[in-house]
């Protein structure tokens, strides 16, 4: 499953969702450390197609997990060049403007 969530901001809707067996840690790479905090990426789990409508209808998106990941790529938001792998995990941001 995957955790998403809608973050309201003053740059508009972020969405932020991960893989669910994420949450709560934290990777690390060199300098890179990235925590799966339920604080920011929320614990509503989503199916599948609902999340692809929340990607399809976001201009920011961070995500975190092979799940969320593949989806983006499989929708065309992300290409597999620009994700980031920290100790292997994906990770992806999006920015439509």
């Amino acid at each position: 499953m995957i955790c998403a969530r809608i973050i309201s901001s003053d740059a508009g809707s972020i969405l932020a969702a991960c893989d669910k067996e994420l949450l709560g840690k934290t990777f690390s790479e060199g300098d890179i450390s990235l925590t799966v905090d339920e604080n920011f990426y929320g614990n509503e789990e989503v199916d599948a197609e609902t999340f692809k409508e929340m990607l399809k209808s976001s201009g920011i998106a961070n995500l975190v997990g092979e799940n969320c990941v593949s989806i983006a790529i499989e929708l065309g938001l992300v290409t597999e060049k620009t994700v980031l792998k920290i100790e292997g995990i994906p990770h992806a941001q999006i920015l439509n403007l």
